[in-house]
């Protein structure tokens, strides 16, 4: 019964969705496209011209010429000339690109004035730039949550995309789908995404090594003698997740290669390691001063007064929903505190020895550990490739971000990094040393050895088809339906409330999170918007608070977004249904939200660091405290069949 309402409501919504598409199809039948303002732009003073910031006059060094007053500008680049407009107010580069005179002067941090021709971008879609851009990935959502079906419903969004930019044309829209501008091929020809491919299947392959090496079930054999409560596997897991700091997609993997063996011994749900994992990947990535996040934000704050990394630096304490999820982790261990979905995940793993409750099962048979060919494995035969791992993903990054070729600095190398390319080359290099580690410890021979490699891709196929799914729907979303425009416009109606834009830059960043699926894509919108909004010089804590805001926001929508590739990767990691994994996190993501959403409310009130972020402390163990209550009345033999279960399990293992 449950299975055919579900095909009903799943039709439903389709059905819906297709009438908007033919209502939408004739209202906009017929309308201009928008046009937008690009990245490049041209500045004049009475001192001369700047192109894209960098000045040039008449007589530098280069023979450039430039005339105010006259009818060319000429670049360094030989051969690129830009027209002059007879009346002053364009200029026209060779490419076709149009630089349009912008209406009001600005003036820099000297007072100087200066006049800006930007750059105008012509959209080839009626709905971009509109609330109708965020529409593909609202499809993809709202069917994958009523049918628990993720593939079929990220593509359906993707098609939708592709539909909206090409305006209903048929074939047109299968060849959008599919081409090398936004579609399929597109994503997947991208170096950095193509970069996450390798790094995966690399891991997947290091995984069954390890596995079939005995380095899993070694360390599940000594953490059961080590760890002996469901508590310290989960503070186990959360440590592990911490310390994995610089990168989310490879803190999913490694943390749930190394603790799902821990965690299956103290019968701990899927969704529950799930959960822990995501917890524990983004928003650690979001407040670690050396990570790939922390050198994407820093990029996206251009500000003449502060550096991007210090201010990035600053807005640590003000970070509520990071913060917060970690704290809420540590106290729904120790208090033994779940409610919601997770709760009866919890209750089967505990009470009736499942740790998947529904049927699907994404990756049977991969956690049947195995000892060894010679029965010589140790803890070693884990941890040895996985600390390998990190130590030449860090080296990879930095090498991608030019630290070794001289002249920059650590964190100057990491803004620069290419996540990408250095994961995949860290992944490669790791993979290759855990092949000779297991020859040379004789604990796995060479024709087993190799049998990793297609099993390994097996493993990683699931995770890889969403992903480009996701990163499909997101080309569509932001870069042919310029939603990160519509955003902006949003932002400016907002009005002046000062002391509450925090907040409200908080729940616009969540909600173009979780529609999106980024949350760098979201703060690379919401970063820029804070920092004109909030003048530094004028109102520091102000901006920090906003930056905050916006760096939260971005975390906690991507934190509970099914078309996420860091909630795609924590399933992946777990060994977890994927929709199984939003569902059950989704109460506990939306508790740390409310608390972090009044916080930033009494943020841009009171405006002390360490006050502001006491009073959120408080708030969040208070308002889990009163769950703990409320859910424990009501479930009241559940949580006693769960405590007995448990007493049995500790028992046991003594």
């Amino acid at each position: 019964m449950e299975k055919r309402s579900t095909k009903i409501a799943y039709f439903v919504a389709l059905g819906i969705f297709i009438v908007l598409l033919v209502v939408l199809g004739l209202q906009f039948k017929g309308k201009e496209n928008p046009v937008f303002v690009g990245d490049g732009a041209f500045y004049t003073t009475g001192d001369g011209v700047f192109l894209d910031g960098i000045l040039k006059t008449a007589d530098d060094s280069e023979g450039s010429k430039y005339a105010l007053d006259g009818s060319y500008y000429v670049s360094p680049e030989a051969g690129t000339y830009f027209e002059l407009s007879e009346d002053g107010n364009t200029i026209v580069g060779a490419d076709g690109t149009e630089y349009v005179k912008s209406e009001t002067p600005s003036k820099d941090v000297n007072g100087v004035e200066y006049t800006t021709y930007e750059e105008q971008v012509y959209s080839e879609t009626p709905f971009a730039g509109t609330f109708w851009s965020l529409l593909p990935p609202i499809v993809a959502i709202v069917l994958a949550l009523i049918s628990k079906e993720v593939y079929s419903s990220l593509f359906l969004g993707c098609l939708v995309g592709a539909l909206l930019y090409t305006q209903f044309a048929p074939w047109d829209t299968i060849v959008t789908l599919v081409g090398a501008d936004y579609g399929i091929i597109s994503v997947l020809a991208d170096s950095g995404n193509m970069g996450i491919i390798v790094f995966l299947v690399t891991l997947g392959i290091m995984v069954d090594l390890m596995n079939k090496g005995g380095g899993s079930e070694a360390f599940g054999r000594w953490a059961k003698k080590t760890v002996h409560t469901r508590c310290g596997a989960q503070l186990l897991t959360m440590l592990l997740g911490v310390l994995i700091f610089v990168d989310d997609y490879f803190n999913c993997l490694t943390v749930g290669a190394v603790m799902r063996p821990v965690t299956e011994s103290h019968k701990i749900s899927r969704a529950k390691l799930a959960y822990l994992i995501d917890a524990t990947a983004a928003p650690v990535c979001m407040i670690a001063p050396v990570s790939s996040w922390a050198a994407a934000v820093s990029g996206y704050v251009q500000s003449p007064s502060i550096n991007g990394i210090e201010l990035f630096l600053k807005q640590i304490p003000w970070n509520y929903y990071c913060l917060l999820t970690l704290l809420m982790i540590v106290v729904i261990s120790v208090l033994n505190i779940d409610y919601g979905s997770m709760l009866t995940h919890e209750y089967n793993a505990q009470v009736k020895d499942d740790l998947f409750t529904t049927p699907e099962r994404p990756f049977a048979g991969d956690d049947e550990y195995e000892t060894g060919s010679k029965g010589k494995s140790s803890v070693l035969d884990l941890l040895v490739p996985v600390i390998v791992l990190i130590i030449i993903c860090i080296v990879s990054l930095i090498y991608s971000g030019g630290y070794f070729d001289g002249g920059m600095t650590f964190m100057e190398a990491f803004s620069a990094a290419s996540a990408g390319a250095a994961l995949a080359i860290g992944g490669l290099i790791g993979c290759v040393f855990t092949f000779v580690y297991f020859w040379l410890r004789g604990a796995i021979g060479f024709e087993k050895s190799f049998e990793s490699v297609p099993q390994g891709f097996i493993q990683m196929i699931a995770p890889i088809l969403i992903l480009t799914f996701a990163w499909t729907l997101c080309s569509f979303t932001r870069f042919a339906m310029y939603s990160a425009d519509f955003v902006s416009n949003a932002m400016a109606n907002v009005g002046d409330l000062r002391m509450f834009l925090p907040a409200i830059i908080f729940i616009i960043g969540a909600a173009i999170g979780f529609a999106t699926g980024t949350s760098w894509g979201t703060i690379g919108i919401m970063a820029p918007i804070v920092v004109s909004v909030f003048d530094y010089d004028v109102e520091p804590i102000l901006c920090t608070i906003g930056l905050a805001a916006a760096c939260s926001g971005g975390v906690m929508g991507d934190h509970c977004s099914p078309i996420s590739d860091t909630t795609i990767m924590a399933s992946a990691g777990a060994h977890c249904f994927h929709l199984n994994h939003v569902f059950t996190q989704l109460p506990y993501a939306l508790t740390v939200t409310g608390v972090a959403f009044v916080s930033f409310i009494l943020a841009g009130l009171i405006q002390n660091v360490w006050l502001n972020l006491a009073i959120a402390v408080v708030l969040m163990v208070a308002t889990l405290f009163v769950i703990k209550a409320v859910v424990s009345k009501k479930n009241t033999g559940i949580f006693e069949e769960m405590a007995e279960a448990n007493k049995k399990m500790v028992a046991e293992a003594k």
